[in-house]
């Protein structure tokens, strides 16, 4: 009986772990699927862009999201179009980025590419990508 109590107590403490993570991921994320008009409309309207190739099997990419999350949901990053490549289902698009790998994070403004970077998973080094884009 003790054994079941703490398993139900347990259970219970990560649902509601659970269900907090993801009310507060969901209305921090903005990304969206990576399509090619909508990059090129954003491109066109002189936004700043986030490009980010992902896995969803990627530990790094993972170890990114909350920090992007946690970034993007800064003010002066409201303007910021997030498209996201999923590495394994469109492998044409990764390679017009010439990513070599996922968990590459690359940074427009407007046409232009200001940056990227591969692998990275420090909050000051990603700010500092995501600041090119302004």
């Amino acid at each position: 009986m003790v054994l079941s109590r703490r398993f139900f107590n347990g259970t219970m403490i990560a649902a509601a772990l659970a269900a907090a993570g993801l009310s507060s991921s969901a209305s921090a994320d903005t990304t969206v699927p990576f399509s090619a008009e909508a990059f090129k409309a954003a491109q066109a309207a002189g936004s700043p862009i986030l490009i980010e190739i992902h896995a969803d099997w990627c530990p790094t990419c993972k170890a990114q999201k909350p920090i992007l999350d946690q970034l993007t949901a800064a003010p002066k990053f409201k303007d910021l179009k997030i498209f996201r490549v999923d590495f394994d289902a469109q492998k044409p698009v990764v390679k017009q980025f010439k990513a070599q790998m996922q968990s590459t994070l690359i940074v427009f403004k407007g046409s232009a590419e200001q940056g990227r970077s591969v692998g990275d998973t420090r909050q000051a080094s990603i700010a500092a990508l995501l600041d090119k884009s302004l």
